[in-house]
C-alpha cells in the first residue's frame, strides 16, 4: 500500500491554525513563511513517499539483525539514510551556525510525521539524533559542540539515548552505570543499558551515544545522575574517527514492531571502561536528558499521528474496493463496496477526525515552541512556553494512545483480510503498540501533567487555556452556522467536564493523592480530547470563511464535517470521563490486594 502525504492538511495547519506568516515575523525565521513551508514539505513528500515508504513492509519481514556485536540494518536502509543524510531532512530545524537550515518546528514537526508515517522504524533513527543534538545545544561545552554538533546535524553521525538499565526503568533514581573520572578531565564508564533505538546499526560512520551515570562518590537517587557522551568511535583533535571505544552491542531484542529498528543491550566498561565525556555539570544530568526526553516526547506523538494516518490511508483505499454485502440504503448499488456501509463509514470518520485532531493540536503546539524560543517579547516567550509545556504530555499521550484506536480499526475495516499480515494492515497496529510504552508510558505523561503542570500552579495554566477555549465558543456562537453551534455546544460540555477535573487535582494531590492518580489518565485523555477538538473548532471556523471566499470549497467542507463529527462522537466522551475521574476514583483503589 503506497503513501501520500497528507501536505493540503498539513498547509492548512500551518496556515490557519500556526499561523506561519507570523513565526516568519520572528528573528532568524524571516524567510520561513508559507511559501517556503510549502516548498519544503513537497519536497518531503517525493522524499518519503518514493524513497522511505517502500522499504517499510521489507523492514518488517526483514528486520535489522546483530551477528557478533554487529547490526545489520535492513536491506535498502543504509542507501536510504545516506540520501536522507544528503538531502538536509537531520538538520531541518536545528541552527545554521553547525550546518543546519535553521527552519521552524513547525515546519519541521510536519516533515517528522511524513518520515514516520512513511517508515517508523527508519524515523527513530533521525528522531534520537534530534534529541541529542538538543541535549548538546543546551547544555555542552563548546568543546562538545565543535566536536560533535556538525556531524550530528549532517546526519555523517547518529545519536543515542541511554537511560534504562534492567533494574531501572522508568525509575532512574535506580540507575547503577557508574563513570570514573580521569585526570585529563574526561571519565570512564562502566554499566549496562538496555533498550536502546538504533543503538548499534551499519548506516552511519559514528554512534553518538548520551548515558546516564553516577561518578564515584555521587549521592544516591535522581540528585546524583551525571550525563555524558560516548562516542562509539573515539574523536581525534582533527575531527578524524580514532580507535573503537569500549561500548560493545551484546544482542537486539525481538520486537512485536517496528522491527526494523534494532533495539540494542549496549556494554559499556567490560574492556578497562568506555572513555566518556562528561555534559555540563556533575550530578545534573537528568535535567540535561530531560531536554532530549521531551523533544522526543513531542516527537512520539507525531508518531502517533503518522501511524494513524498512513493506517487511516490504507483503510480508505480497502473500503473503496472491497465488493461485500447489499448496503441498508436502497440507494447504493447491490453490490457495493464496503465504503456503502454506515458503520464503515463510522469507523473511518473516527479514524480521520482522531489523526486530523491531533495532527492541529501537534502544528499548533510546535508554534508554540518556535515563539518561546524566538519572540522578541519575553512575556510572550513565557505564555507560548507555558502552553507548550502543557500539551507535550498530551501530544505524547493522547496521540499514541488515539493511534491503538485508529490502527485497530483500520484492521477492523479489513475484517479476516487485516489480521493477515500480507495486507500490511497488521503492521501499523503492531508498531504502534510501542507508543504508549516508551519516553515514558501514558501513566507518566499522566504524572506530569497532574504534577508539574496542573497541581503546581493550582490549576492557572490550564484554566487560562479553558477562557481561550471558551472564546472559541463565543465565535462558533457568532458564526450562526448550524454545525458551528453543534461544535459550540459539545465544546462547552468538554471545557466545563475539564474545568472540573482540573479543580478537583489543584484542590487534591496533596491530601488525596491516590484519588487523583487514580484518573491521572483519565484526566490527560479527557485533555487531549479536548485540544484536539477545540484545534478543530477554529479549523471549522476558518474552513466557513474561506468557503465564503470559493477557495477550495470541497477540501473545506470536508474539514467542517470532520470537526462536525469529532464533536458529536469524540468529544462527547468528555463529561462521562469527568464523572469517572471526579466521581469514580474511589473504586479504583476498593479492592484488596489480596482479591485481585
Amino acid at each position: 500500500m503506497s503513501y501520500v502525504a497528507p501536505l493540503k492538511d498539513m498547509l492548512f495547519n500551518l496556515k490557519y491554525l500556526a499561523d506561519i506568516e507570523q513565526i516568519a515575523q520572528l528573528p532568524g525565521f524571516e524567510d520561513a513563511g508559507f511559501e517556503t513551508a510549502q516548498a519544503v514539505l513537497e519536497e518531503a513528500a517525493k522524499f518519503n513517499e518514493g524513497v522511505l515508504a517502500p522499504l517499510n513492509w521489507e523492514g518488517d519481514k526483514n528486520p535489522s539483525s546483530w551477528k557478533d556485536g554487529v547490526v545489520t540494518a535492513t536491506p535498502g536502509f543504509k542507501q536510504a539514510f545516506r540520501q536522507f543524510a544528503d538531502g538536509g531532512w537531520q538538520g531541518l530545524q536545528h541552527p545554521v551556525d553547525f550546518g543546519g537550515q535553521g527552519l521552524p518546528k513547525t515546519i519541521g514537526a510536519a516533515c517528522g510525521e511524513m518520515q514516520n508515517s512513511a517508515n517508523m522504524s527508519f524515523a527513530l533513527c533521525p528522531l534520537l539524533t534530534d534529541g541529542a543534538i538538543e541535549a548538546l545545544l543546551t547544555a555542552g561545552s563548546n568543546e562538545l559542540k565543535a566536536t560533535y554538533l556538525e556531524n550530528l546535524v549532517s546526519g555523517k553521525w547518529t545519536g543515542t539515548m541511554n537511560l534504562t538499565e534492567p533494574q531501572a526503568g522508568s525509575d532512574l533514581a535506580a540507575v547503577r552505570s557508574r563513570a570514573e573520572p580521569l585526570a585529563d578531565g574526561s571519565y570512564k564508564v562502566f554499566g549496562t543499558k538496555v533498550f536502546i533505538t538504533w543503538g548499534e546499526h551499519d548506516m552511519a560512520e559514528n554512534i553518538v551515544h548520551l548515558v546516564l551515570a553516577r561518578v564515584t562518590g555521587a549521592p544516591e537517587g535522581v540528585k546524583g545522575i551525571s550525563l555524558f557522551v560516548v562516542p562509539k568511535f573515539l574523536v581525534n583533535k582533527d575531527g578524524s574517527l580514532g580507535a573503537r571505544n569500549d561500548v560493545q552491542c551484546v544482542s537486539i531484542e525481538h520486537k512485536m514492531g517496528i522491527k526494523a529498528s534494532p533495539t540494542a543491550v549496549l556494554q559499556f566498561g567490560d574492556h578497562g571502561g568506555a572513555l566518556g565525556y562528561l555534559v555540563g555539570q556533575e550530578n545534573r544530568g537528568l535535567e540535561y536528558m530531560f531536554i532530549m526526553m521531551n523533544a522526543a516526547r513531542f516527537g512520539v506523538g507525531v508518531q502517533g499521528i503518522a501511524i494513524a494516518e498512513r493506517s487511516y490511508q490504507q483503510a480508505v483505499t480497502f473500503a473503496k474496493d472491497r465488493v461485500q454485502s447489499r448496503p441498508v440504503d436502497a440507494l447504493a448499488p447491490a453490490n457495493a463496496t464496503i465504503i456503502y456501509h454506515p458503520d464503515v463509514k463510522r469507523m473511518l470518520m473516527t479514524m480521520r477526525a482522531y489523526t486530523e485532531g491531533c495532527r492541529a493540536m501537534a502544528t499548533v503546539a510546535a508554534a508554540a515552541y518556535d515563539a518561546a524560543h524566538h519572540h522578541a517579547d519575553a512575556e510572550v516567550r513565557k505564555q507560548n512556553q507555558a502552553f507548550y509545556e502543557f500539551m507535550v504530555p498530551l501530544i505524547k499521550g493522547y496521540s499514541t494512545e488515539m493511534s491503538l484506536e485508529v490502527t485497530s480499526l483500520g484492521v477492523q475495516v479489513h475484517g479476516g483480510m487485516g489480521y493477515i499480515e500480507e495486507t500490511g494492515a497488521a503492521q501499523y497496529y503492531r508498531d504502534a503498540k510501542i507508543l504508549t510504552i516508551y519516553e515514558g508510558t501514558t501513566a507518566i505523561q499522566a504524572n506530569d501533567l497532574v504534577g508539574r503542570k496542573t497541581a503546581r500552579d493550582g490549576g492557572q495554566t490550564a484554566k487560562a487555556l479553558a477562557a481561550q477555549i471558551e472564546a472559541t465558543e463565543g465565535l462558533l456562537v457568532k458564526s450562526g452556522s448550524a454545525d458551528a453551534l453543534a461544535v459550540a455546544k459539545r465544546l462547552k460540555a468538554a471545557r466545563v467536564a475539564f474545568v472540573d477535573v482540573v479543580n478537583f487535582v489543584a484542590t487534591n494531590t496533596k491530601t488525596r493523592p491516590s484519588d487523583v492518580f487514580a484518573g491521572s489518565v483519565p484526566y490527560l485523555m479527557l485533555a487531549g480530547n479536548l485540544m484536539a477538538g477545540w484545534q478543530l473548532a477554529r479549523a471549522l471556523l476558518m474552513a466557513q470563511d474561506e468557503i465564503a471566499q470559493g477557495v477550495d470549497v470541497s477540501f473545506m467542507q470536508a474539514k467542517i464535517i470532520t470537526a462536525r463529527f469529532y464533536a458529536d462522537h469524540l468529544l462527547t466522551k468528555a463529561p462521562g470521563m469527568r464523572d469517572a475521574i471526579v466521581d469514580g476514583c474511589e473504586s479504583v483503589t476498593a479492592l484488596a490486594l489480596d482479591a485481585f
